[in-house]
């Protein structure tokens, strides 16, 4: 098994992030294989080098080691290349439609945000290139229809032209896009399992057809179990309330992995541990399958029925 821990750097570790690592981390390490830290710093908006070295302290301080670090960021080589490929085969095209364009369509897609309507296929890329476009560029997508199950047990249908709509691969600000460098650099560390929260799964079967496009290989998707907040009455991922700081002056590092190990299913008591010590013992068999609630008072973490 080789896979990988990939969170964006936009901010410090929180529950969510740590439950996230601690599993992929174990899957791993459970049967000898290879686990890599890669983060997603592409967002120059939003990630700063300083929560890039933040998030590798605080999964240290939890007890996970890595077989190595890569810094998203510095692979542009690769991405470019990437890139290139797509539109010597004719498949990149220049984008001027918003996001806000998009609300106005209405179109739900898959992971929650608006589908595009793809009405900019027939826009040529300009006479330098790639290289040359101000705007963002999208991929035209085949009309393959994607249906698998992942090791989960969740089952994943989606037609990505249709239903997500073509996808950005470089934004206007000049960034590589997520699918692309995701896809690009799973295949770089040759991995073969991918393993990661279920909001992201409906990201898999446009990564699936990016990864046809380019001849790059399929690793295996499983999507696990995410803690929930609720916020105006409604559950959201929880994060924003916590994160490793304000976790530190309340929780050591084994008695924060002891909680997040029994509400996963790992321990049958939420005693101190450190991840070293579940190794012997994991098996995806425990792990929950269904969302967990959970709460914050300031000083307690808490699983909510």
């Amino acid at each position: 098994m080789i896979t990988r821990f990939a969170p964006s750097t936009t901010g410090h570790a929180h529950p969510g992030t740590l439950l996230s690592a601690l599993l992929t981390w174990l899957s791993a390490r459970a049967v000898g294989g290879r686990v890599v830290l890669r983060l997603e710093n592409l967002d120059p908006q939003r990630c700063r080098p300083e929560f890039d070295q933040a998030m590798i302290d605080e999964l240290t301080w939890f007890g996970l080691n890595w077989d190595e670090i890569v810094h998203q960021d510095r692979r542009t080589a690769d991405h470019e290349t990437a890139l290139d490929r797509l539109a010597e085969t004719g498949l990149l095209y220049p984008c001027s439609c918003s996001r806000a364009r998009l609300k106005e369509i209405g179109r739900a897609a898959p992971d929650g945000g608006y589908a595009y309507d793809n009405r900019c296929r027939h826009q040529p890329l300009p006479i330098g290139g790639w290289r040359a476009c101000a705007e963002p560029l999208r991929v035209r997508l085949p009309g393959d229809a994607i249906s698998f199950t992942d090791e989960s047990g969740m089952i994943i249908q989606q037609t990505p032209a249709r239903d997500m709509g073509d996808p950005v691969v470089r934004r206007r600000d000049g960034a590589i896009a997520y699918h692309l460098a995701c896809v690009v650099d799973d295949a770089a560390m040759h991995a073969t399992h991918l393993i990661r929260g279920r909001d992201l799964a409906p990201s898999a079967p446009v990564q699936m057809v990016l990864q046809r496009l380019l001849d790059l290989p399929t690793p295996t998707y499983r999507h696990h179990f995410l803690l929930l907040e609720k916020s105006g009455g409604k559950l959201a991922k929880f994060h924003q309330s916590v994160a490793v700081p304000e976790l530190k002056r309340t929780y050591s590092a084994e008695a924060l992995c002891g909680w997040l190990a029994f509400i996963t299913g790992l321990r049958d008591t939420p005693g101190a541990v450190r991840p070293s010590e579940l190794i012997a013992t994991f098996d995806w068999s425990l792990v929950r399958t269904e969302d967990l609630g959970v709460s914050w008072d300031g000083s307690v973490l808490a699983a909510v029925s």
